[in-house]
């Protein structure tokens, strides 16, 4: 063993070896470097741009995955940029630069829920189920005997990220305060009752229901039943009626409130 340890290195072999492996090492570095640029994901520069200057809420609301997604469609020409509603004016305005499109800001808006019944509207089964509206509502419309009601099981609750919304006496109740207008509520509900409203008005009709005035009332102690004071008392003309139930033209409405004042059954309220 010792006599094969002090006999002579054979010095040529030595360098032989050394230069395969920087062959070797140069061929794989070479092919790295290959590959790389063959498999390289082509950078959007200014979708980057665009996604600085996001909320970075990644709520989904803009009817993308996310932020990064909406970045790219918007660079692409594929989306609006009043989509998303937690950007403030002043970074949408800084996008629209970077698209070289005019914007002029977008209304201040805030989501509300055109239901009051909850509780106080009667229920045609009593529901035993996984958790949900989504869920409930497959099962013969939800279990409220309004075609609209809110259903009150809180999935645009859970799809909210900012708890702007929360269940009282049985009905989803927007919290203008927390609600960034990001219209996730809107799209998620699946009695489609949840609308985006300038925040400027103040006022909301808390009723979605087409049914006459009798059969409102026999399902709902707060239902629209289509009387139509409030369009008659409305100084502006701001309310017609549309199917049996209250609707607010909100480019004429000034918030003056007669309306709540006027409504037998209180189902215009304030936000």
């Amino acid at each position: 063993m010792y006599f094969n340890l002090l006999r002579p290195v054979n010095v040529s072999g030595v360098f032989i070896v050394l230069a395969i492996v920087a062959v070797l090492a140069i061929v794989f570095a070479l092919l790295i470097v290959l590959v790389s640029k063959l498999c390289a994901v082509k950078v959007d520069e200014k979708a980057e741009a665009i996604q600085e200057h996001l909320a970075g809420a990644n709520c989904g609301g803009c009817g993308y995955a996310g932020c990064a997604d909406y970045a790219k469609a918007l660079s692409e020409g594929k989306a609006s940029l009043t989509a998303c509603g937690p950007t403030s004016n002043q970074e949408k305005t800084q996008i629209a630069k970077i698209l070289g499109i005019p914007f002029s800001g977008d209304e201040p808006v805030c989501a509300v829920v055109h239901c009051a019944g909850g509780h106080k509207a009667l229920d045609k089964y009593n529901y035993v189920g996984n958790h949900g509206c989504i869920e409930q509502n497959a099962l013969l419309g939800g279990k409220k005997a309004c075609p609209t009601g809110c259903i009150g099981e809180g999935s645009c609750l859970e799809r909210c990220s900012n708890n702007a919304i929360k269940i009282v006496d049985g009905v989803a109740t927007v919290v203008p305060e927390l609600c960034f207008s990001c219209k996730v509520c809107v799209n998620v509900c699946p009695k489609k009752i949840i609308s985006m409203v300038p925040k400027k008005s103040k006022v909301y009709i808390a009723c979605s229901s087409n049914c006459k005035g009798k059969d409102v009332m026999s399902v709902c102690k707060v239902g629209c039943i289509g009387c139509g004071l409030c369009a008659k008392n409305c100084p502006e003309g701001a309310i017609v009626m549309e199917n049996n139930v209250a609707v607010i033209d909100y480019s004429k409405c000034t918030g003056c409130k007669t309306c709540m004042a006027k409504c037998p059954r209180k189902i215009i309220r304030e936000f």
